[in-house]
């Protein structure tokens, strides 16, 4: 294992999407599955697909970078992200859904969480868990996509302020608000 990582490395793969060379463990293996999934089975280009996308988060007095595995455009707006997280869906629905609104000023229309086995495509708008399964997540030519509107709408301040703590509290190691409550912080 590397020092500072708490994934066993396995050695390196080649990025699908870049061609860069990348640590071989086995959340990355599931991030390439999803691209190829993303590209060859559903039919969106390569170069519609924005990986890696670093986000920084301010709340209470702190920041932190979290990272945004995929994010899909259709003429040049972001339609939907997608975002790997190992283990069960539902608790992960929350903090991605968050980190969706804090990307762009507008929400993107749809949300993507999946452990690589299963996913569950949610409207950004309203939260609502519009799909289940890999099978779910729409291909740049599907009607969800075809039909999204000129448009997106606007995020708000307070929805970025409500985002932007519950990504911290869910997705950044060490997070706690508190200080000297846990140990683990």
């Amino acid at each position: 294992m590397s020092e500072n990582s708490h994934h066993l490395i396995m050695g390196e793969l080649v990025d699908f999407l870049s061609g860069k060379t990348l640590p071989d463990t086995h959340d990355e293996r599931y991030r390439q599955q999803i691209a190829r999934h993303l590209v060859n089975g559903l039919g969106f280009d390569k170069s519609d697909i924005e990986a890696n996308r670093e986000i920084t988060i301010h709340t209470a007095g702190r920041s932190a970078t979290v990272r945004v595995d995929f994010l899909v455009y259709r003429n040049r707006r972001a339609v939907m992200m997608v975002n790997y997280a190992p283990g069960s869906l539902v608790t992960r629905r929350l903090s991605t859904l968050a980190l969706s609104r804090l990307i762009f000023d507008y929400q993107i229309p749809f949300v993507v969480v999946t452990n690589g086995q299963d996913a569950e495509l949610i409207s950004g708008t309203s939260g609502k868990v519009e799909g289940e399964g890999i099978s779910a997540i729409p291909g740049p030519d599907h009607q969800i996509i075809t039909s999204l509107p000129d448009t997106f709408e606007t995020v708000s301040a307070k929805m970025v302020g409500q985002a932007e703590k519950i990504v911290f509290a869910c997705m950044v190691d060490g997070s706690c608000m508190v200080e000297n409550y846990c140990d683990e912080c």
